[in-house]
């Protein structure tokens, strides 16, 4: 064997490998806060390299001495942007098929406590958990593993409860926990009009594939967060229907991309965001 040619190759193999990860790294910053300061740091790792090519021993000196300081910078820089990239990693079909959860809440029980809330014109934040787990946002909040029921929903948020104003999670046929902290969206295309609840939803759904409803108490209107998308004004009498087709979408659509590449062919609606699908059903609207 050849070591010679072999080396040559892996080296080929190291810089494609290092070349696919700082671009999907960019596209997962692309758009956001950290942009800037992705581009910082690629600047400061290609001025090591320099002074490394040029022994230009002071300057080298100095970045080999904070490259400790680096790691730690990274972490607490792109906090949000690794938790989403590891969470789109945890979204791939290998990990659900491994780690699959169960699913099948209630929607019923959720639909009528929703609906009995907005007639009385209480607020209310319920997130249905899927595939990726919410365990860092159970534990910001009260610890309840009850089973699902109308009754417990409408108790969790009339004021003043201590537990009214955060969000309840929903995993299956049970409550995990309820008042829990939600991340609210960092989104600057977002309505100003927008309150504290819809940026939640909204916050959650960016970060996680969970589902995540809000009642408003000002306008007495429902609105539904899924893989960071916002559909407001839905209407009370299709909301059933509505959260059923978010459960079971990610699924088909992964079952109808198998079909179609089978057929060597794509659909193109099938790729279409969810959100789009809602839009064009009745009583559903989109801002």
């Amino acid at each position: 064997m050849n070591f010679g040619n072999m080396r040559w190759l892996l080296d080929i193999l190291d810089v494609a490998i290092v070349t696919f990860l700082i671009y999907h790294i960019f596209l997962l910053v692309r758009g956001t806060r950290a942009a800037q300061m992705f581009l910082g740091l690629i600047a400061i790792l290609l001025l090591s390299a320099l002074a490394d090519l040029f022994h230009l021993t002071a300057l080298n000196w100095m970045l080999a001495s904070l490259k400790t300081v680096w790691v730690v910078a990274f972490l607490i820089l792109f906090q949000p942007e690794l938790r989403r990239g590891l969470t789109m990693i945890g979204h791939s079909r290998l990990f659900r098929r491994v780690f699959r959860l169960e699913e099948g809440s209630h929607l019923g029980e959720i639909e009528d406590a929703l609906l009995n809330l907005r007639k009385r014109g209480l607020g209310a934040i319920v997130v249905l958990e899927r595939n990726t787990g919410l365990r860092s946002y159970i534990e910001t909040g009260t610890i309840l593993d009850s089973n699902l029921s109308t009754e417990l929903l409408e108790t969790i948020f009339m004021p003043p409860g201590p537990l009214h104003d955060g969000a309840v999670i929903i995993r299956g046929n049970h409550i995990v926990a309820a008042g829990c902290i939600l991340p609210l969206s960092q989104s600057m295309a977002l309505d100003r009009s927008l309150g504290t609840r819809h940026r939640a939803i909204l916050g959650i759904s960016e970060e996680t594939d969970a589902v995540a409803i809000a009642v408003s108490e000002e306008t007495r209107q429902i609105a539904i967060a899924e893989g960071g998308r916002l559909i407001r004004n839905v209407d009370p009498s299709t909301l059933k229907a509505v959260l059923s087709q978010f459960i079971r979408a990610p699924e088909e659509r992964e079952e109808r991309k198998e079909e179609r590449k089978e057929e060597k062919s794509v659909d193109a609606e099938d790729l279409a965001p969810v959100a789009s699908e809602e839009r064009r059903r009745p009583g559903v609207a989109q801002t």
